[in-house]
């Protein structure tokens, strides 16, 4: 079931779901608004020849009120907005239309996982020819909640638990990584 304003509303002033800061215009119909924060990861990729799941990916850290991505380009964000889901409660990391039609697609893999805690990294990636201008501060995309049939039994504690800025892939410490 997805939450109403009515709901994500009640739920904060309750203390069940956490969002900070927040505004009441950033409360739509069936979603959140999150804001764009001012920390940003680039790949490192001078030196690469390519990125593969067992080693770290090496990152530049950005920390601008404003960023510029190039056509076909890949950046990490991350929101100003720090949540903290309940146990009950997952939610759809979903681009903002308006974003969409200038050619910025922004993901996180989509999902937030019940008990969740921190702020959300975005992956952005300009599908345009033309750069695109990003500023700290600008609506950049939604979260819209779900109720779960029933609480978590294991709520998400993992790798990036409590992150409070833009995080890298941490994909070299998955469980089925093998050692070679």
């Amino acid at each position: 079931m997805i939450l109403s304003d009515k709901t994500i509303r009640s739920l904060i002033k309750k203390k069940e779901l956490h969002v900070s800061p927040l505004t009441d215009e950033q409360i739509q119909p069936a979603s959140l608004d999150c804001t764009l924060g001012d920390h940003f990861l680039r790949i490192e990729d001078a030196e690469k020849t390519h990125l593969d799941f067992d080693h770290p990916i090496e990152y530049k850290e950005i920390v601008s009120t404003q960023i510029v991505i190039p056509p076909q380009s890949f950046l990490l964000a991350t929101t100003n907005e720090y949540i903290a889901l309940p146990n009950h409660l997952t939610a759809f990391v979903e681009g903002r239309s308006s974003i969409g039609r200038m050619g910025l697609f922004i993901q996180n893999a989509g999902w937030v996982d019940a008990g969740f805690e921190g702020k959300i990294t975005l992956e952005l990636f300009n599908a345009n020819s033309l750069p695109i201008v990003l500023s700290s501060g600008r609506r950049i995309c939604q979260l819209v909640f779900c109720q779960m049939d029933q609480a978590s039994e294991h709520p998400y504690r993992g790798k990036y638990y409590k992150q409070a800025q833009s995080m890298g892939s941490f994909i070299e410490k998955d469980y089925e990584r093998t050692e070679k």
